[in-house]
């Protein structure tokens, strides 16, 4: 670069680093436009890097060690090129000396898609691909996480750029493949020919810093850093900012199957997890939030710490059967798990009057018993009619019966109020069919507009075991309101045990006795697994000598 800025009236143009892929030219011709709305003439450079030319490699072992990005920083030490466009998670956390990231794009979003051939889908499996499906990534963290919802997947190697790896799925190579949404997004490409899942983030964690561009300068091009910062997103770095330093203190760029996923919400960095150590093995998850950044990522990392403290037992106030997400997050770690209901549920009703479903526009759950009781009732519902339901629990219930949620709330957080206040955003003004137990909060209901045809349905009740017994574990997993209430019948807690409600209302009973409790972000098995692995654990026994 020469003393005087490039692009500026009577000198050079800033010239462009970039790979030549369809991604990497839109990423690239991006931040041309975004300098031109600057004032700033540009033009691309196309560099070949070595990831390019490897074909016969996982992206894990190339994503982060610097294979899609070491020659065009090369060529911008060399000052053939002025700066560089990269997909940040691409880059190194430690990079070279005299090279700094002098702004980050704003954030695409960083989900996940399962991009399912239409033949292969089937409803009433958690992702609706069908049994024994063969899925391709080229991501080991993908991997990881898929396997551990749907270890039935058949899952191959896919290379190659977005537009070939569907095409291999439009050529039936794969049932489903699954690639970043982003890219997808950014080429325009056209999925309509496909069934396509859409993960959330915190259902499926991303690879750190996914979906951001990083521009990169020398660091000694002050008069270019200035001129860039109106591009530079202050919150989107401070962000994944924390998710690059827990790669890095994990010893990133190494093909860990590594998620990190950080956001802010309100006054809260609010981070998820996902940590193996092979592809093919069950990951360990986490959630944490903090009020400050400020030794975040050391505390996440040290939560992975293979010699930490894990509770030696937990009780939880359900049966959990072999194959349940949460027995294999805990037995993974040695932890003895006690399951047991504390109540009983019995239908409220044998027959459904079909005039309750007349001109029914939405049917909102609360919770999977409310699902099981309402459809053994053979409910006969209008076509236009649409489920809600509060978390990933019970759309994977309502998936076995053959339904898919028009809305889930735990996409909306973990206050059910909150909830139901963007629930009422769609069915304000409609006639909502809330099937529920006996005695139920209503919280949803309450929500709703004067204009809105509330239809109330008791489908079941619950009666509390007698005589229930206590449990001595390390940490108590309560799932109810009723469960809480049956067991502190005749029951008290035990100096430092720790207790995880499932729900809101759950954890209101443990307010009324002013009792600490862990509410996890999602109400399902992998927010509980996360739960589990966030307490800070003292073995109890020991301390008490």
């Amino acid at each position: 670069m020469s003393d005087n800025l490039p692009g500026t009236a009577g000198n050079s143009k800033i010239i462009i680093g970039t790979r030549g892929s369809d991604l990497a030219l839109w990423q690239a011709n991006f931040v041309k436009g975004e300098l031109a709305k600057l004032g700033l003439d540009s033009e691309l450079k196309i560099i070949k890097t070595q990831g390019d030319k490897i074909i016969n490699l996982s992206f894990d072992k190339l994503e982060g060690k610097g294979f899609f990005t070491k020659e065009l920083e090369d060529e911008l030490l060399g000052g053939t090129i002025d700066l560089a466009v990269h997909s940040h998670k691409d880059l190194p956390t430690n990079g070279p000396p005299g090279l700094i990231i002098a702004a980050v794009s704003e954030r695409e979003d960083p989900s996940e898609l399962l991009i399912i051939l239409k033949d292969c889908v089937d409803i009433q499996q958690k992702l609706v691909v069908k049994f024994g499906g063969m899925v391709g990534t080229s991501s080991n963290r993908r991997k990881a996480q898929l396997l551990a919802v749907r270890p039935d997947l058949e899952v191959e190697e896919l290379r190659g750029n977005v537009p070939t790896r569907i095409q291999k799925l439009r050529d039936e190579d794969y049932d489903a493949i699954m690639i970043a949404k982003a890219g997808v997004h950014r080429l325009g490409i056209d999925l309509s020919e496909f069934y396509v899942e859409d993960l959330d983030p915190i259902e499926f964690i991303p690879a750190p810093a996914q979906g951001v561009l990083a521009i990169q300068i020398r660091e000694n091009d002050k008069e270019l850093f200035e001129r860039l910062q109106p591009l530079n997103h202050k919150d989107v770095a401070e962000q994944i900012g924390i998710e690059r330093k827990v790669l890095n203190l994990f010893d990133g760029g190494c093909h860990m199957p590594l998620g990190c996923y950080c956001r802010k919400d309100g006054n809260q960095y609010q981070v998820w997890t996902s940590k193996a150590n092979e592809g093919d093995e069950f990951p360990d998850r986490l959630f944490l939030q903090s009020k400050t950044i400020n030794g975040l990522a050391e505390r996440i990392v040290s939560k992975f710490d293979p010699d930490r403290r894990f509770p030696k037992n937990i009780f939880i106030t359900r049966e959990l059967p072999e194959s349940s997400y949460l027995r294999i997050a805990l037995e993974k770690h040695g932890i003895e798990i006690e399951g047991r209901s504390l109540i009983k549920t019995y239908p409220s009703i044998n027959k459904l009057d079909s005039y309750i479903l007349r001109n029914v526009d939405w049917v909102f759950f609360s919770s999977k018993n409310a699902i099981e009781y309402f459809f053994r009732l053979e409910p006969h519902l209008p076509k236009k009619a649409k489920f809600g339901v509060l978390g990933r629990g019970s759309e994977d219930a309502l998936r076995y019966v053959g339904k898919t949620a028009a809305f889930n709330g735990e996409e909306e957080g973990i206050d059910t109020k909150d909830i139901a206040k963007e629930f009422a955003k769609i069915a304000n003004g409609t006639r909502v069919l809330f099937p529920s137990a006996k005695g139920s909060l209503r919280t949803i209901q309450k929500a709703l507009s004067a204009d809105t045809k509330i239809v109330e349905l008791t489908v079941y009740e619950t009666v509390p075991e007698e005589d229930v017994t206590q449990s001595y574990a390390d940490v108590l997993i309560f799932t109810s309101p009723s469960n809480v209430e049956s067991y502190f019948v005749n029951n008290l807690l035990e100096p430092d045990q720790q207790v995880i409600c499932i729900g809101k209302s759950t954890g209101m009973k443990f307010d009324e006795m002013g009792v600490k409790y862990f509410l996890p972000y999602s109400p399902d098995e992998v927010g509980l697994s996360e739960a589990v692995f966030a307490l800070d654990f003292i073995d109890r026994r020991e301390s008490s000598h």
